[in-house]
């Protein structure tokens, strides 16, 4: 199929379904339509996430979106999205991405919270690791970027630098490698939770 003209290509096989309902298709041209057929239906397919995404960028909700995808609600318009779009961490079924990007929600939703009620301990850490002298170029890079953060109003945004930043410390600041990693298997463990939770309630 020629990829810049997709209505070419629908008209010349249209042509052949007219000659295969007249009788009058031959098998070449029967096996090029179908050939045709078939990729366009895969080019058309990934213009419908493309589209999606446009129109979430310009300010269409799911509830906007609902009746143009063919669906009766926002959780279907949201979850045809998911099915459609390519897994980036190997889910190999529509069913899979939607279950993966609820996990994350629900335990991105859960590591703020925690988050927040932990602040005060995140940032005294955050700044303890950012004032830290001698080190190397990629750790004090890590720390630089742990200053910025603290910064931020959401403390979950510390989060990441604070991780990033445990292999960079020496021996000399074991004890605080030790809590950063510390925190680093709890959010971890807030995921798994939520990720369990909310599969324990669909």
């Amino acid at each position: 199929m020629d990829e810049s003209d997709p209505a070419g290509a629908v008209r010349r096989i249209h042509e052949v379904v007219e000659a295969a309902r007249a009788g009058t298709a031959e098998q070449d041209s029967l096996l090029t339509a179908l050939t045709g057929l078939r990729l366009l239906r895969e080019e058309l397919a990934g213009w419908e996430p493309e589209l999606i995404t446009a129109a979430r960028a310009a300010g269409a909700s799911w509830v906007v979106l609902a009746p143009a995808l063919g669906v009766a609600s926002r959780q279907a318009a949201e979850r045809r999205y998911l099915r459609l779009q390519p897994s980036d961490t190997g889910e190999k079924t529509g069913e899979a991405r939607v279950d993966a990007e609820r996990d994350r929600r629900a335990g991105d939703r859960a590591v703020a919270d925690w988050a927040r009620r932990n602040s005060a301990i995140l940032r005294q850490l955050a700044g303890r690791v950012s004032a830290l002298d001698g080190l190397g170029p990629a750790a004090q890079e890590s720390a630089d970027r742990l200053g910025a953060a603290l910064g931020d109003d959401d403390p979950a945004s510390l989060l990441p630098p604070l991780a990033a930043a445990r292999p960079h410390l020496t021996d000399a600041h074991a004890g605080l490698a030790e809590q950063l990693g510390a925190i680093s298997e709890q959010t971890a463990q807030l995921r798994r939770d939520a990720a369990g939770n909310r599969r324990s309630r669909d």
